[in-house]
């Protein structure tokens, strides 16, 4: 399979650039604030943890081949401030393209619509690629994520992975 690439996205107030190394720097602030880690656990990363693991993931596909990884920072074109990440993995299923999406954005920046806008410009991209699902794993309490899930038009399934709650969409294409 020949799988799709990641590309800048453009929004209205937002531009995605995709991943790089150097991006570490202007990330620890973004990750720094500890109430970002409620629902996903952790710690806010060093720039070194950062540069780490952005090197693996800037490679943009698992080591066995199997999922292609698109990353990207969100920064504001009115300050180039990085406010946040989009992620989207991609895998297939048979003859299903599917990417599970992840979102986080900086809390100084949440409450504006951010994570909506960058997502929506990512599911427009993937319909692009042709994935024809599209999920999120969202934990049940985070109720900000699941409002950017029902925006994308996401519907919550009685799935659940690792404790969170599976969100889902598919294409036409796919019977839905």
């Amino acid at each position: 399979m020949i799988w799709p690439t990641g590309h800048p996205l453009d929004t209205d107030r937002f531009i995605l650039e995709p991943l790089c190394v150097d991006h570490a720097t202007e990330m620890v602030a973004v990750l720094a604030p500890r109430e970002l880690y409620t629902f996903i656990g952790g710690e806010p990363p060093s720039e070194g943890a950062l540069r780490t693991r952005y090197i693996r993931q800037a490679v943009g596909h698992s080591p066995d081949g199997t999922a292609r990884w698109l990353n990207w920072i969100i920064r504001t074109k009115a300050t180039q401030n990085v406010i946040g990440y989009m992620q989207a993995t991609l895998t297939v299923d048979g003859e299903t393209l599917t990417a599970n999406m992840a979102w986080l954005i900086t809390p100084s920046a949440q409450h504006c619509g951010a994570a909506t806008e960058a997502a929506t410009a990512v599911l427009t991209s993937l319909r692009e690629k042709h994935v024809h699902v599209v999920r999120a794993l969202i934990h049940p309490e985070h109720h900000a994520s699941a409002r950017v899930a029902r925006h994308l038009g996401l519907v919550l399934t009685a799935g659940v992975v690792d404790g969170e709650s599976v969100w889902e969409k598919r294409t036409a294409a796919e019977g839905v």
